[in-house]
């Protein structure tokens, strides 16, 4: 095979990274398996409530569809008992009314973008798809946006861009609203906070199936805040209403910047840069996503001694400011580095958002794991995570096609713009920290993730991690306690033994371990 071409590569090595969201099922260890007799037995009462069109088994007309929408190839390996396809919030009301009443294992799946296998499939159980709830409007009057769960954020963008406002939303088109349950990244981060800082009411399914709807000030403000990061475990989102973001429209170009992607000579600058972006840099109108990539699609093996395939370093970074350049004060290091190409303008906000692709490929099995460096943390801390993620590569490289280390800083800006409208539960100290995260994409088709387990959990205990910061759950790995390292974790414990005091979601669905 021959090595990608450098644009094919930033988007193979970087499209279909990032920003994944919480559908409503998701990791941990899966609880002991229920008969199947219970999830057929919901099936069967929600055929008859729903009709067959809305709830579909194995031959159903869309129901292929919907066990292979995963962005993961390893998330549609699992075969449900039945399909619900709601189109109202009273559908996922009946649906989870007759989960929780037969004891039913089940998953929601919203824009499928999870890299954790089991977070929106399940086996033998109720899978509730959102692929027929995908409305998105704008209110002038209130300046809110208002998402049905299964729209993906290009979608929302393409359509949002005749008003000229956007969400807050992911980084990558094919990104869904789940992102929003994990808190959230985006290059609008430093000015206006976490994505989910941007709620302002959620209708929400409880797990008996009671609807309600949370804001900040009302009887579910508890709720409220717990959605913002609590990832699946405190129900299913029907609805988000969240500010709008006046971006302007895709002729205006509001923002400065780009793409630049590096050779691999390049990476000991590009490492001293992004540690000293994340340690001194606060204007919240800059972003940077900086992803160190190794595709493994060398010319076949490296000799005749050596059979294992080649590896094909390239580094990329997008780069952003809300303004008519790139500030030499912020960008300075990254634009003196030696590069491959530079791909800089003049750019609107739907232009950053398309800068990486859409992020859609499907058939690859996805892997993600999460760190955290704190600002002040030291080069040696980043240099290690380089070095460990470059031993790992080696390791894995016989059954992988390509693992990325990505930095996103996270400025004081941005912690400070989420506090300002009422605090979220990662609640992360007041001071610049970046979010590590590693992505191994597996070999196409390949369903057996066992070669690379053991090599990757491995890599997860040496991997520097500063304590006290909290770890993105969007990007972590089943294995790892996020919700322990967020700031308002017993505030979480609390409210999560409010609204499911008989532990259903932790018994019947895969999620986050800490509750």
């Amino acid at each position: 095979m021959r090595f990608l071409s450098p644009r094919l590569l930033a988007i193979a090595a970087v499209s279909w990274l990032f920003d994944v969201g919480f559908a409503t099922a998701a990791f941990g260890t899966a609880p002991p398996a229920t008969p199947i007799l219970a999830a057929e037995d919901a099936c069967s009462s929600l055929q008859a409530s729903l009709g067959s069109t809305i709830v579909q088994s194995s031959g159903g007309k869309d129901y292929s569809s919907g066990t292979s929408n995963a962005w993961s190839y390893l998330n549609n390996q699992q075969q449900p008992s039945c399909i619900v396809f709601p189109q109202k919030a009273a559908h996922v009301q009946t649906a989870m009314t007759a989960i929780y009443r037969n004891n039913a294992r089940y998953a929601v799946q919203a824009g499928g973008h999870s890299a954790v296998t089991g977070w929106n499939n399940v086996q033998g159980g109720v899978l509730i798809f959102f692929s027929r709830m995908k409305n998105v409007s704008y209110n002038a009057t209130r300046d809110t946006i208002a998402l049905d769960p299964g729209i993906h954020w290009g979608d929302a963008l393409t359509q949002l861009e005749k008003f000229g406002v956007a969400p807050a939303g992911g980084r990558l088109n094919d990104v869904g609203t789940g992102l929003l349950l994990g808190g959230g990244y985006s290059y609008l981060a430093g000015e206006y906070g976490f994505s989910s800082d941007l709620y302002v009411e959620v209708d929400v399914v409880l797990v008996n199936g009671t609807l309600v709807t949370a804001t900040a000030s009302n009887h579910y403000a508890d709720l409220f805040r717990a959605l913002k990061g609590g990832a699946n475990r405190f129900g299913i989102v029907t609805r988000y209403e969240v500010q709008a973001i006046h971006t302007g429209r895709i002729s205006d170009k509001n923002w400065f910047g780009g793409l630049i992607m590096y050779p691999n000579s390049s990476a000991d600058a590009l490492i001293q840069a992004v540690e000293k972006y994340v340690r001194t840099v606060n204007d919240p109108k800059a972003s940077i996503l900086m992803a160190f990539s190794n595709v493994v699609n060398g010319p076949g093996p490296r000799s005749v001694q050596d059979p294992t395939p080649a590896i094909g370093p390239m580094h990329i970074l997008t780069l952003f400011y809300h303004g008519t350049s790139l500030p030499s004060n912020i960008f300075g290091d990254f634009l003196a580095i030696p590069s491959v190409t530079k791909q800089l303008g003049a750019v609107s906000y739907i232009d950053a958002q398309n800068i990486l692709g859409n992020g859609g490929d499907r058939g690859y099995g996805q892997l993600f794991g999460a760190s955290v460096l704190q600002g002040g943390a030291g080069l040696d801390q980043y240099q290690a995570a380089f070095r460990l993620w470059s031993n790992y590569t080696s390791t894995v490289r016989s059954n992988s096609y390509a693992t990325v280390l990505a930095f996103t800083p996270i400025q004081v800006s941005q912690i400070q713009a989420g506090r300002d409208k009422g605090g979220n539960l990662m609640d992360p100290p007041l001071s610049n920290y970046a979010a590590v995260q590693i992505q191994t994409q597996m070999t196409k088709g390949l369903k057996d993730s066992s070669g690379i387990q053991g090599p990757r959990q491995q890599l997860f205990k040496e991997l520097p991690r500063t304590p006290g910061y909290p770890l993105y759950i969007n990007e972590c790995d089943s294995s790892q306690s996020v919700f322990e390292t967020y700031g308002r974790y017993s505030e979480m414990k609390t409210t999560y033994a409010k609204y499911d005091p008989t532990r259903f979601n932790v018994r019947f669905t895969d999620g986050p371990s800490g509750l």
